[in-house]
């Protein structure tokens, strides 16, 4: 046991050493293939310290181009995929008819994608996602990799669509608190559905609506009331029509049935 851990060190502070000396040398050909060699060992690390210094000294080069590959795989191996998405993008502007330029627009938001964050933050990542593999789409339509790009978009807009249903839900929750916000719950819900018509909140934004035209017509002045509560009718209809047996479709009915009767009384 102790042998074991004593070889163990003696490999690691071997392998340290090495890797310094090659920090230090001045021989680029010797580091470039300590680079690929640590690539290829998934020691990202080192590789990615080793080609950062290269990319520069290498350009003009033959191995220019693929220098720069490893580089931005380098990072996404270490999963910095802002890092790596940066290089892939750097690649692909430098190198447009490359060895490797499928798969550095591929990545380039595959990689965003994998560090898109919780729909509660910021999505400048996700749109940027979005936006490389939509230029993936447009340069590879055939490609093997099509489809997965594709429904990676979905998983995307899905992710944006979701954080408009929490914003249109706060709103609604927020009531008449500082503002009109059931006006701003239909209105983010409208939106919504024009950016993402196939998205699987449909229901829920349509439902939403309904509420929130609903807690409007309560909430109105009288010369008002009569059409907010048509609002609520016709809302419940274009509910109807799409989820004839919705997940909503009890309290959708309790909704249409009190805005139906005020309207019926007033004749």
């Amino acid at each position: 046991m102790k042998r074991s851990v004593f070889v163990c060190m003696i490999i690691l502070f071997s392998s340290c050493g090495e890797y310094n000396k090659i920090l230090k040398s001045t021989d680029y050909e010797l580091k470039y293939s300590y680079a690929k060699k640590y690539f290829n060992a998934k020691q990202y690390t080192r590789s990615a310290t080793l080609l950062e210094e290269l990319i520069q000294i290498l350009k003009g080069t033959a191995n220019a181009e693929e220098s720069l590959y490893l580089l931005a795989q380098s990072y996404y191996g270490q999963k910095d995929y802002q890092t790596a998405s940066q290089y892939f993008n750097t690649y692909y502007t430098t190198y447009p008819k490359g060895e490797y330029v499928e798969l550095a627009r591929y990545y380039s938001g595959y990689g965003l994608y994998l560090d898109s964050p919780d729909p509660r933050l910021d999505q400048a990542q996700t749109y940027k996602a979005l936006e490389e593999l939509q230029l993936y789409m447009e340069y590879y339509p055939q490609s093997e990799r099509a489809e997965d790009a594709q429904n990676i978009m979905f998983d995307l807009q899905e992710k944006l669509a979701l954080k408009e249903l929490m914003a249109a839900r706060l709103y609604y929750n927020l009531g008449s608190y500082l503002g009109n916000n059931f006006l701003s719950s239909i209105i983010t819900a409208q939106n919504a559905l024009k950016n993402y018509p196939f998205s699987k909140y449909r229901e829920e934004f349509i439902y939403l609506m309904l509420q929130s035209r609903y807690e409007l017509a309560l909430a109105s002045v009288s010369e008002k009331l009569q059409g907010r509560y048509r609002d609520v009718v016709d809302e419940y209809y274009n509910y109807q029509n799409e989820y004839p047996e919705g997940k909503y479709s009890k309290q959708a009915r309790r909704l249409f049935d009190y805005a139906n009767k005020r309207i019926t009384d007033t004749y």
